[in-house]
C-alpha cells in the first residue's frame, strides 16, 4: 500500500522490471499503482530500433520520469534519458582521470562514427586509426576503445579519439622500435600513403617519410610516378628523430647510382647514342642513360663554326657522341659530336657562300692527289709549274714545262679565242653593234698560238730561275 502511494517527480530516476514488450512501447513495473510506460523512441539512442532488440521481459533497468501522468493517467518514462544522466557523470570522471571508454559503433555519419557510450559519442574519421580510414562502414557493430578529448554537456557534445588511445598504447613499443633503428640500415615496409612532398612507408607500426627527392635518381614530378599505396618497398634509414618520433627514409639509396653505373659501363673515347634534352647558348645537353645527361659544348657540335646550337640540333634529336670525360664526383659528362664521326651536321649558310665558285672555263683537267685543292685557271698552272721547277733538278724542268704547256693547249676556250689564256668574264657584256671587217684582227693560227704561249712561259720560268739560256 505504501509503495503504491509513492510520489514521483519529473526527472527522477527509477528502477523497475520489464513486464511487457509491444511494438510501440514497453511496460515497466516500478511498484506504482500502475506500470510505467516507455515509448519505443525512448528506449535507445539508436534511431528506429525494434524494442525487442533493446530489452527483454524480466530485465531490470533504470528509467527517468518524463511525465508524471498522461491523459490516461500513466507514468511516462525514458530509458535512454536515464542512461544519458548516468553516462554524463561517468564520462566526466573518465575524462578527468585520463582513462578510456568503450562502446559499440552504432552509426556512420558525415565525417565519422557514432558510438553508444550511454549517449551519442562522436568519433571523427581522422581519429579512428593511426592513419586516415577511407571506408568506415566495416566498423559498424564493433566495439572501440577511445579517449575523450572534448566534452560539452550544455551542447550535448562528446568527441572521442581512438587514435589517441592507439598512440598512447603503442608509445612504449614505438619508442623501443625507434631506438632499434640505425642510420644506414635497410628495412622493408609498405607504402601507407602518398602526398605531394613524398611517400610514407609503414615499417611495422611506425611510419617513415621518403621525401620526393629520395624516391629516385631521376627527376620526379609526383611520388605517384614511382610508388603506389600498398606497394612493398625496401628503404634505407637516413635519420631517426627520437624526440619528435620521426624517421627519414630513402628509396633511391637502395638502387645503384646511375652515374657510377655509367662510369662502369663507358670509358672516355667510346661512341654512344643519346637524345638532346635541352639547348643552351654554350651547347646542348644529351641524355645518354637514365638519370645521366652529358654536355656537348658548342665547339664540339660540328667541324664548322656554329653560332648557336639551334643551327645544328633541336630538342628530341637522336645523336651519336664521343665520350670525352666522365666526372662522377661532379656529376658531369663531356661529349663531342664533332669527334663522333658519321654525323649529319646542319650548316646555317648555303654551300655557295662557304666554298668559292669555280668557273667551268677555268677548270684544268689534271689528276690531283687526294686532299689537294683545285688549281686556278692559267695562273694556278703557272704557279704549279714554278713550284715544280724550284723543287726539281734542271733536267726535270723541261718535263714540267711540257706538262703545263700540254694542259694549256688542250683547253678549248684558250685555243679558240686568244693568244694568251684569259678567262671569260663572269657575265656576258651587253650586246652592241657588230664590229666591221676593219675592226676585227686577223686570226692567229693555232700553231703560232701554241709557239707564242710556249715561248712566253719558258722565258718567264727562266727569268724567275735566274737563267739566261
Amino acid at each position: 500500500m505504501e509503495a503504491s502511494l509513492r510520489d514521483f517527480k519529473e526527472g527522477d530516476i527509477l528502477e523497475g522490471e520489464i513486464v511487457k514488450i509491444d511494438r510501440d512501447e514497453v511496460l515497466l513495473d516500478i511498484g506504482y499503482k500502475s506500470e510505467g510506460v516507455i515509448p519505443s523512441k525512448e528506449l535507445s539512442i539508436r534511431h528506429d530500433v525494434d524494442p525487442s532488440q533493446v530489452v527483454k521481459v524480466g530485465d531490470h533497468i533504470e528509467a527517468l520520469v518524463l511525465q508524471k501522468e498522461d491523459k490516461e493517467g500513466r507514468l511516462i518514462l525514458s530509458k535512454k534519458r536515464a542512461q544519458y544522466e548516468r553516462a554524463w557523470g561517468r564520462i566526466e570522471e573518465v575524462m578527468a582521470s585520463g582513462q578510456t571508454i568503450k562502446g559499440p559503433v552504432i552509426e556512420v555519419v558525415k565525417g565519422g562514427l557514432i558510438l553508444d557510450i550511454g549517449l551519442r559519442g562522436f568519433l571523427p574519421a581522422s581519429l579512428v586509426d593511426l592513419r586516415r580510414v577511407r571506408d568506415l562502414q566495416p566498423f559498424v557493430g564493433t566495439e572501440l576503445e577511445c579517449k575523450i578529448i572534448e566534452l560539452d554537456r550544455n551542447r550535448n557534445n562528446v568527441v572521442l579519439s581512438r587514435r589517441a588511445f592507439l598512440e598512447e598504447s603503442q608509445s612504449e613499443g614505438r619508442k623501443k622500435f625507434l631506438e632499434s633503428l640505425q642510420k644506414g640500415e635497410r628495412r622493408k615496409g609498405t607504402v601507407s600513403s602518398i602526398v605531394n612532398f613524398g611517400a610514407f612507408v609503414d615499417l611495422g607500426g611506425v611510419d617513415g617519410l621518403v621525401h620526393v627527392s629520395e624516391l629516385s635518381w631521376k627527376h620526379v614530378d609526383h611520388p605517384g610516378e614511382i610508388v603506389a599505396v600498398g606497394q612493398e618497398v625496401e628503404v634505407e634509414v637516413l635519420d631517426v628523430d627520437l624526440e619528435r618520433e620521426r624517421v627519414s627514409l630513402s628509396l633511391k639509396a637502395t638502387q645503384e647510382d646511375p652515374w657510377k653505373e655509367f662510369e662502369r659501363k663507358y670509358q672516355a673515347g667510346e661512341i654512344i647514342a643519346g637524345q638532346v634534352t635541352k639547348l643552351v647558348p654554350f651547347g646542348a645537353f644529351v641524355r645518354v642513360a637514365p638519370g645521366v645527361e652529358g654536355l656537348v659544348h658548342i665547339s664540339e657540335l660540328s667541324d664548322q663554326h656554329v653560332e648557336s646550337p639551334e643551327q645544328v640540333l633541336s630538342v628530341g634529336t637522336e645523336v651519336r657522341a664521343k665520350v670525352i670525360e666522365v666526372d662522377v664526383s661532379r656529376r658531369r659528362v663531356s661529349l663531342s659530336m664533332r669527334q663522333a664521326g658519321d654525323l649529319a651536321e646542319v650548316v646555317s649558310e648555303p654551300i655557295a657562300e662557304i666554298v668559292p665558285e669555280i668557273a667551268p672555263e677555268s677548270e684544268v683537267a689534271s689528276e690531283q692527289e687526294p686532299g689537294a685543292q683545285a688549281p686556278e685557271p692559267d695562273a694556278a698552272a703557272i704557279a704549279a709549274a714554278e713550284t715544280s721547277v724550284a723543287e726539281a733538278p734542271p733536267a726535270a724542268v723541261e718535263e714540267v714545262v711540257e706538262e703545263v704547256v700540254e694542259e694549256v693547249v688542250e683547253a678549248p676556250a684558250q685555243v679558240a679565242e686568244a693568244p694568251e689564256a684569259v678567262p671569260e668574264p663572269a657575265s656576258e657584256p651587253e650586246a652592241g653593234p657588230e664590229p666591221t671587217a676593219e675592226e676585227v684582227p686577223p686570226a692567229i693560227p693555232a700553231e703560232e698560238e701554241e709557239d707564242v704561249s710556249l715561248e712566253a712561259i719558258l722565258q718567264d720560268l727562266k727569268r724567275r730561275e735566274g737563267r739566261s739560256d
